[in-house]
């Protein structure tokens, strides 16, 4: 594909140089151009990308996607947004894959890396083919993809290109549907432009990434984006029907409803709904409740814990139903669900208490995670967690508060501290801690996270939950610059292994 066709998709744009050049590839990452490729700079809050150009060239770049010119001996396209510009140029480039599946959206602060889970399950069982990217990383037809290597990371929603990669990679595959994780601030960056979704699925919205986007006001319109651009398209030009997947008892849903021209489906547990769950039961074995819908109603037993489970179990049956699969082979999916890595994810060598590792790293999240083990709990509930440096600040003492109101003991511990004294960031948790009424017997602080989690292992009893919550799936720390190997599930069971008897 040459320069001129990639530089028609963007309007008032300039080609500097041979618009007949060969473009085999689009790279952002100056580090990773291969000769051929388009390398696109992009101005970050961090870093700018025009000052990578010249490594881009050393590296073979063929041309260049930029703001402004740069001094460079190969072609350039001009552009006055190259974030917006390389959305639209890489799904040329890939073909537009998205077009040629059915692409689900799950937005929301919490819940989305289970609701796709939960809708992929379903649909696998039903004899789809999937393809999933979130949070945990990227499958393919059930199969793993390393994306945490060749993106040194895994983002909860990947850039436009790679994203259009990955798609296209999943049409190759045979890929029928695509579930995907929607992050706020990729909607407001424009890294899901250009994306066809089919069904976007909304679970909640507490507070979160305010180090983003400012407020919560700002933050809400940010997921908006998504319901906002969704089932524009009527009549028989439209490709296919596009669904609007709402909560109905988060009060963002009704914004959401009148922003989008897509049908809405509704779900909840509280308000009337078309999607409703009652009866809901929390053991330690999971959770049971019995589900209404347009087409009939059962019971559904699930192996996952607590009532937020319940809301991300309505929104994937609502989401499956509207593909045309019976209540019935979603029920049975949902109860074949072992589990989700790093979501309420028992640690189990025989000890005679209950270890749980979970992602909970916002107030919401934390919240929903300790109720619902206080649901079951035979005896203590401890809790283990900290919260991430260089992120939001104002939800650490909120995170202690709830804590202090849900838990019989807190162990205060890092996270991810990043750039930031591990130290600092627990007095902010521990100012909440205390002002809810915690008093000195009924927590400690300990910043070295694995002796954290041993020293809550040690304190458990038969009968008591311990809750290691803020990672979750993941298996590295970051600490001033320095990313280390770090898993919780493993440093629990040596914990575990430690223990007299064992």
């Amino acid at each position: 594909m040459n320069l001129q066709e990639l530089a028609s998709t963007v309007v008032f744009c300039g080609i500097r140089g041979d618009e007949r050049t060969e473009i085999t590839g689009i790279q952002m990452d100056s580090r990773k151009v291969a000769p051929g490729d388009l390398f696109v700079c992009i101005r970050g809050r961090t870093f700018d990308g025009h000052l990578y150009a010249q490594e881009a060239v050393a590296r073979g770049a063929a041309a260049l996607l930029v703001e402004r010119e740069v001094d460079a001996a190969i072609p350039q396209i001009v552009v006055s947004n190259a974030r917006d510009a390389m959305a639209r140029v890489s799904s040329h480039f890939f073909d537009y894959p998205s077009r040629e599946m059915r692409v689900i959206g799950v937005t929301g602060t919490n819940g989305k890396t289970t609701s796709t889970y939960m809708i992929e399950q379903v649909l696998r069982d039903a004899g789809f083919a999937t393809g999933v990217m979130g949070t945990i990383g990227i499958r393919i037809k059930g199969e793993a993809v390393d994306a945490e290597q060749q993106f040194g990371g895994i983002h909860t929603t990947l850039e436009s290109v790679d994203l259009q990669r990955y798609f296209r990679k999943m049409r190759e595959a045979g890929t029928d549907y695509c579930l995907m994780e929607v992050a706020s601030i990729a909607l407001q960056s424009g890294r899901v432009k250009g994306i066809d979704f089919r069904t976007a699925l909304f679970t909640n919205l507490t507070q979160d990434h305010l180090d983003d986007h400012d407020s919560m006001e700002k933050y809400k319109a940010a997921k908006g984006l998504l319901f906002s651009r969704l089932g524009n398209a009527y009549g028989p030009e439209a490709r296919d029907a596009s669904y609007a997947v709402l909560n109905a008892d988060d009060a963002a849903s009704a914004e959401y409803a009148g922003l989008t021209a897509a049908q809405v489906i509704t779900y909840g547990v509280e308000k009337e709904a078309d999607i409703k769950a009652s009866q809901l039961s929390v053991t330690p074995q999971g959770t049971r409740f019995h589900v209404t819908t347009p087409v009939g109603s059962t019971y559904v037993s699930m192996k996952l814990f607590g009532k937020f489970n319940v809301y991300n179990a309505l929104g994937a049956i609502a989401s499956c139903l509207l593909e045309g699969l019976t209540l019935e082979q979603v029920q049975r999916s949902l109860e074949r669900l072992d589990g989700i890595a790093g979501r309420m994810e028992p640690v189990d060598a025989g000890q005679p208490f209950l270890v749980l590792v979970d992602y909970a790293h916002t107030p919401d999240g934390l919240d929903n995670a300790l109720s619902a083990i206080k649901q079951f709990a035979q005896g203590k509930v401890i809790a283990v967690f900290g919260c991430g440096g260089d992120r939001d600040r104002t939800k650490r003492p909120v995170m202690g508060a709830v804590a202090a109101r849900h838990s019989d003991y807190v162990i205060l511990t890092s996270d991810n501290p990043r750039s930031e004294n591990p130290e600092a960031i627990m007095d902010d948790v521990e100012a909440g801690l205390v002002k809810a009424g915690c008093g000195p017997d009924r927590y400690e602080r300990i910043a070295d996270r694995a002796a954290a989690i041993q020293r809550a292992v040690q304190r458990a009893q038969p009968g008591d939950v311990v809750l290691i919550a803020g990672k979750g799936h993941e298996t590295y720390q970051i600490a001033g610059g320095t990313t280390v190997h770090f898993d919780d599930r493993d440093i629990a069971r040596e914990a575990i292994d430690r223990l007299p008897g064992s």
